[in-house]
């Protein structure tokens, strides 16, 4: 009888303890974003062709504006996003990077394709026209400015350096400034695929 007692007793706490963990509220380390209406959907050229924010509903979509010629900051973050990737395993393929170049002077699908793969074969590098990666960029509240560089590079550009995380319906709904880390962004992405 005692045995049951304490068995029974054990399963308790192991299921309040379950239940305390997968049920307490997550604390988001990205900003949390709850848009009335769904991101813009834009259209821009990658190296296989036309791709459209809307072709991955369903998924994640985490935006990064950047480009390819960029030193430190885009690298770090594609870097971040690959090891973040990893920790969250074979639910990675419900997630799309997609990294939108703020310099379609240089940056060519082709070169683009094959940048964002460095990082990441699942990756997608786009570009448009310079009116085209204006609209957007207005439309998402990115800031960019060519700066002088140099020789080498000619120039660079300083930009706003934010992750943006757009959910399976196509709302807007997170947005990590530079500097978090991997495991920060695993934790996040993982609360987010089990809503």
């Amino acid at each position: 009888m005692k045995t049951k007692i304490l068995l029974g007793t054990i399963a308790i706490i192991l299921g309040l303890a379950t239940g305390i963990y997968f049920f307490r509220p997550h604390t988001f380390h990205g900003t949390v974003i709850q848009s009335p209406e769904t991101s813009y959907d834009f259209t821009l050229t990658g190296g296989n062709g036309d791709v459209s924010l809307s072709d991955f509903r369903g998924k994640l979509v985490l935006i990064y504006f950047g480009y390819t010629f960029c030193p430190d900051i885009c690298p770090a973050t594609l870097g971040n996003v690959n090891q973040a990737l990893k920790q969250i395993g074979s639910k990675a393929e419900d997630i799309q990077l997609i990294m939108v170049s703020l310099d379609p002077q240089r940056d060519t699908p082709e070169k683009l394709e094959q940048y964002v793969a460095h990082f990441n074969p699942t990756f997608i590098g786009i570009t448009g026209t310079q009116e085209q990666v204006d609209t957007v960029t207005s439309l998402y509240g990115i800031f960019y400015e060519k700066k002088e560089g140099s020789e080498a590079t000619s120039y660079l550009i300083d930009h706003t350096a934010t992750l943006m995380v757009i959910d399976r319906e196509g709302y807007l709904k997170l947005v990590f400034p530079f500097g978090v880390t991997a495991d920060e962004i695993a934790d996040d992405l993982k609360y987010m695929l089990r809503q």
